[in-house]
């Protein structure tokens, strides 16, 4: 059979196929590229679940809040004083964490974007591949 590509497209070629404008250049097959948008890919994914942590960090401590709020008629703000102050504290910390990390996975995010549009300017079948 065939040992490379590039011998089945000189078959192609040689026997007159219409099935030649089917068959991709050569240098269009560079698996590097395709490496490389897989790796860009999944830097993609650990970004997403990057968001996704953040997002979720934030919510713990306004759901820790909105618990609080509705049971407050259950106890005495100023009696509990010294719980509560390192609680909010901790909410806080937690917040901020969570906003450091989901803005920092969408500067990423985009950084991912324009990797795989210089990717897709440069190789026309992974541009026909992937979609936009």
């Amino acid at each position: 059979m065939f040992n490379t590509f590039k011998q089945f497209y000189k078959s192609i070629k040689k026997n007159g196929d219409t099935t030649e404008a089917c068959v991709p250049d050569v240098k269009e097959t560079d698996p590097f590229i395709f490496n490389e948008a897989q790796l860009v890919l999944a830097e993609k994914r650990t970004h997403l679940a990057m968001l996704r942590t953040g997002i979720a960090i934030v919510a713990l401590p306004m759901s820790i809040v909105s618990f609080l709020v509705a049971t407050s008629r259950f106890y005495d703000f100023g009696e509990n004083l010294h719980y509560l102050i390192p609680l909010f504290v901790m909410n806080m910390l937690l917040s901020c964490i969570g906003i450091y990390m989901a803005v920092q996975a969408l500067v990423r995010l985009r950084q991912d974007g324009k990797l795989l549009q210089n990717l897709k300017l440069k190789n026309r079948l992974l541009s026909s591949l992937m979609d936009d």
